[in-house]
């Protein structure tokens, strides 16, 4: 069962994975703002038509315009769609109005909300999430002039439950931060229902339970809120433990707010908080890498070879996202994410692989790129790490370039002196797709390789498995104690999604798939 719904994942994220992450939340943004526009000429909303209409405009128009003034001053790449999901996020989170003064309100939180990515930044990464510093900006300001307008939240409506749902889970779907925001939910509803059966109890009225947990839910921000604002990737921390912590941060505070004066502790500075909480693990992920140099892995693979600044850190097994900016890009972004291929005990050189073939304009722009030429990396991400029991046995599954997590946690082991009993599974098209082949047999490790044709000069520790195709069958014969082994997959989505059936018998699995190479 696990393993079909893996496989399941694994396919419908190779198909998200074709499209940029700004692009493809632009793109539900609108939907629910076409969606909240049909409802209103209803009455299942609470904004009028027109109010929409004009609200966002004036949004869209003050986040277009003064992104384009920084990003121009600072000479950084202009992004439309980041300027439009901006806009739409406070579309859903401020009073949309016809009101010239309270347009006003709203023109000054999209001008906070869009400074903020560039004053309220470390290293080219914004801290805290754009929209939520506009409407807390509009909030403060409106305690000396209420006719500015202030946060209403008005997308946590019954009517608007559905919708939010559906383009959330595509949302969380692709950054893989369901059970992330499952969390956050559940945290939410349960301290928010508890807040209020305790006031109805202190007014002595009965309550029940269920009808105000449902209420708490479906008439609540809360789904929009994690779902479009909590998992940002760039306003998270790396490890899933730490996304876990801001979540439950970001769920107490938003469900029992805190007077703090004249305003209180609501959603967006909940938000706020849990931002902090994340900048605090996150502070030396943003950083920008020199190339050293660029290297053949095999016919269809590339290395590169960076220089890490002073302070950067990882785990083997993580990854980072890569930006190189460049003019038009296409609707893949200027963005990818790269397992590190070396060890932290390599740093300050740090190495990433990747698949050639893709005629993006990312990878155009890439292989641009001088030696000396610098670029930016968003964070450092990802929970694909080896147990910390050290006596756990371990089956190590790569599909093709998805050996690069493996390199980095094997040259770990071989560095640090710590043996392991792990067992390495690679998959390739053809022997000459092997990559890491040296490294690979200097960590000592079994290693079995699938491939059509057999590789020459195999070291003595390495298996053929003669031209079979990797199957449950197969992958029992090579590996019968499979069952006491905790096995981990790697590799793009569509070949993850083939092969995690084949692993279905191991103790547990943990799959990295990846898209874009």
């Amino acid at each position: 069962m696990m393993a079909a719904l893996s496989t399941v994942w694994n396919r419908v994220f190779a198909v998200l994975g074709r499209v940029s992450m700004y692009r493809l939340v632009y793109v539900l943004l609108a939907v629910l703002a076409g969606t909240a526009l049909l409802l209103s000429f209803f009455g299942l909303v609470g904004p009028a038509p027109l109010e929409l209409v004009i609200t966002l405009l004036v949004l869209s128009l003050v986040c277009v315009l003064v992104d384009a003034a920084a990003q121009r001053a600072l000479s950084l790449p202009w992004r439309v769609e980041s300027s439009l999901i901006t806009a739409h996020i406070l579309l859903f989170v401020l009073r949309p109005t016809l009101d010239v003064a309270a347009l006003g309100g709203i023109a000054l939180a999209a001008t906070a909300a869009s400074l903020s990515k560039y004053v309220l930044a470390w290293r080219g990464r914004h801290i805290f999430n754009p929209a939520a510093v506009g409407a807390t900006v509009l909030t403060l300001v409106s305690i000396a002039a209420p006719a500015l307008g202030a946060s209403s939240w008005w997308v946590g409506t019954p009517a608007m439950a559905a919708p939010v749902i559906l383009c959330g889970l595509i949302v969380l779907w692709r950054t893989e931060k369901i059970r992330v925001i499952a969390l956050f939910l559940l945290v939410a509803v349960v301290v928010g229902t508890t807040r209020t059966v305790l006031q109805y109890q202190a007014l002595g009225q009965s309550v029940d339970f269920a009808t105000i947990a449902a209420a708490v839910l479906w008439s609540s921000p809360f789904l929009f809120l994690g779902a479009f604002m909590l998992s940002e990737p760039l306003t998270l921390p790396p490890r899933r433990w730490q996304q876990y912590l801001v979540a439950t941060v970001v769920g107490v505070l938003a469900a029992w707010p805190i007077d703090l004066g004249p305003i209180s502790l609501g959603q967006e500075r909940a938000l706020l908080v849990g931002n902090l909480v994340a900048f605090a693990f996150a502070v030396r992920t943003a950083v920008r890498l020199t190339l050293q140099s660029r290297a053949a892995l095999t016919p269809t693979a590339k290395q590169l070879t960076f220089r890490a600044p002073r302070g950067f850190r990882f785990t083997a097994g993580q990854y980072i996202e890569l930006e190189v900016p460049h003019r038009h890009p296409d609707a893949r972004g200027t963005r990818r994410e790269f397992s590190i291929v070396s060890s932290p005990e390599e740093l300050p050189s740090l190495r990433v692989a990747f698949k050639e073939g893709s005629q993006s304009s990312y990878k155009r722009a890439l292989a641009l790129l001088e030696p000396g030429g610098a670029l930016p990396v968003t964070g450092v991400w990802g929970d694909f790490v080896l147990p910390s029991h050290r006596e756990e046995p371990i089956l190590l599954v790569a599909a093709g370039i998805g050996v690069t997590p493996f390199i980095s946690q094997l040259n770990h082991l071989r560095l640090t002196g710590e043996l392991r009993d792990i067992v390495v599974v690679y998959v390739a098209s053809e022997a000459a797709e092997l990559a890491f082949r040296d490294e690979l047999a200097a960590s000592g490790v079994h290693v079995i390789v699938f491939t059509r044709d057999e590789p020459s000069d195999m070291p003595s520790h390495w298996t053929w498995a003669r031209g079979q195709r990797l199957d449950a069958a197969g992958l029992l014969g090579f590996v019968p104690d499979i069952a006491r082994r905790h096995a981990y997959a790697s590799g793009p989505p569509g070949l993850i999604a083939d092969l995690t059936p084949a692993l279905e018998r191991a103790r547990s699995i943990t799959t990295d798939a990846f898209s874009g190479y």
